[in-house]
């Protein structure tokens, strides 16, 4: 009889310790939320960007980019370059100074060059299902943030275009990482290049705030471009909706 009792007063300790864990096991279960299809997240994205781009105002940024050869201690050249937009399509830069390699100052210039071209036709390199194929990888945490990890594939030939992935934000679906490598070559000097582009939010807008850009320079062998946004001069009217909120989509 006393053994009975004290099994039945270890099932009673053990279920007691038990419940708790159930408790936080169906709440988790309860509290997680399916994932959307591929076609679902990138509808949510095109009215992500459609919003940010409402909440596009002018702006100038002090920009630094910083040229690695194979030794990644010490740059070979540094670039500070200031960059203006005004919505919808014109961006204009001036290199304020360049120190270092000559090489630096040309890659920033043509990089700059690129990016006021493109600007101007956004379209044709969206994160879009009309300039890419998507495919669901994976639900990862970065900086913080819940994110879809999505593979895009180009749909046609072009230097403008990736092939890698991007890191969706779950919440906004605002990007917060694009990583890739250009469909097509940019240039006969430049081999096997890889592209990293990081996304932050500025003043109410969701822009890219910094990237990485490493390739194979012919003749000179591998060298590595960072960037980094230092400084944002927004107008009244940028500053005055420099409070709004990104979009949560459920």
């Amino acid at each position: 009889m006393r053994a009975t009792r004290h099994g039945d007063a270890r099932r009673r300790i053990s279920a007691l310790l038990l419940f708790p864990l159930l408790g936080m096991a169906s709440g988790a279960a309860y509290a997680a939320e399916p994932i959307p299809s591929v076609e679902t997240i990138v509808i949510r994205m095109a009215q992500a960007r459609a919003e940010n781009q409402a909440r596009l105002r002018a702006y100038n940024v002090t920009r630094n980019y910083s040229l690695f050869g194979k030794e990644r201690q010490t740059a070979s050249s540094e670039v500070i370059a200031d960059v203006s937009f005004i919505p919808p399509d014109v961006k204009r830069f001036v290199i304020q100074r360049a120190s270092g390699t000559r090489l630096g100052e040309r890659i920033v210039r043509l990089m700059l060059e690129h990016e006021t071209e493109i600007v101007k036709n956004n379209g044709s390199t969206d994160m879009s299902a009309a300039n890419y194929e998507f495919r669901f990888v994976r639900e990862e945490e970065l900086s913080g943030q819940n994110c879809y990890v999505l593979e895009m594939l180009p749909r046609r030939k072009d230097k403008t275009l990736l092939r890698g992935q991007i890191w969706v934000d779950s919440t906004t679906y605002l990007l917060h990482r694009t990583e890739g490598q250009p469909e097509k070559a940019p240039s006969w000097w430049l081999l096997d290049a890889r592209i990293v582009l990081v996304y932050g939010e500025v003043g109410g807008m969701w822009l890219q705030t910094s990237s990485e850009s490493t390739a194979d320079v012919r003749l000179l062998g591998r060298h590595t471009m960072l960037s980094r946004d230092l400084e944002y001069k927004m107008s009244e009217l940028a500053a005055a909706t420099g409070s709004a909120v990104p979009r949560r989509f459920r």
